[in-house]
């Protein structure tokens, strides 16, 4: 199936499932850049939409609805693309800063979050290409060819540990990181071992005893074993 065809798949079946506010969010907001992104960018890189949802509604800091240009659901990831036009963002101080503070909120709760340049996209749209092809690669290997299945090799609470070191500097102490996540920290401690063993983490010690310490995430920062 073409890229027009698809698209146009793609859009109608997310008007059918929105109303109000949220389609008015669609029709409004998928306009000339953001379809430029679907059709330079997405299209040559992954050949389908599933997963990828067009203007898609997040709530900020106050708890305000706001609606991002796409988010990108694979797996337990949230990835965002914006695609930002200079003449919305750069001459509007205020909107510029609430942009901002809204991208920071959503990296605060594990969301990725990528700016696009809308004349970048219009002038060099191959750059783009290549610097998205290498940071959604790992996430794409992680899903099934165009079925939009993950295939995972790490349980949900490895997933969790791995993720949790990420946001702490690669560090994951069993106490703590027991208290965030909810879990006893015996449940920490068993699947750290077995993150060792697996080779994605690495157990620091002390002293004779070698005692423990905390446990070193060694893996990659981008991979499909974080889906």
């Amino acid at each position: 199936m073409s890229y027009s065809e698809e698209h146009e798949r793609w859009i109608k079946r997310h008007a059918a499932l929105r109303k109000g506010e949220r389609l008015d969010a669609l029709k409004r907001g998928h306009g000339y850049g953001n379809q430029l992104f679907a059709e330079r960018i997405w299209w040559p890189l992954v050949g389908h939409f599933l997963g990828l949802h067009p203007e898609y509604e997040v709530k900020d800091w106050r708890g305000r609805s706001y609606f991002v240009d796409f988010m990108w659901l694979v797996g337990s990831m949230r990835i965002v693309f914006e695609i930002m036009d200079y003449g919305s963002h750069g001459t509007d101080r205020t909107k510029y800063r609430q942009d901002m503070n809204r991208g920071l909120y959503l990296q605060s709760q594990d969301c990725l979050v990528y700016c696009i340049s809308l004349d970048e996209l219009k002038e060099n749209p191959s750059f783009v290409l290549s610097v998205l092809r290498s940071i959604i690669a790992p996430y794409l290997a992680a899903v099934n060819g165009g079925t939009g299945i993950v295939e995972r090799q790490y349980g949900k609470i490895e997933r969790e540990l791995m993720r949790a070191a990420i946001r702490n500097n690669r560090i994951v102490r069993p106490k703590e990181t027991a208290r965030v996540l909810e879990l006893h920290s015996h449940t920490v401690i068993k699947y750290c071992r077995v993150l060792v063993q697996r080779g994605k983490f690495r157990a620091v010690t002390t002293g004779k005893s070698e005692r423990v310490v905390y446990y070193e995430y060694i893996g990659t920062l981008q991979s499909a074993d974080l889906v």
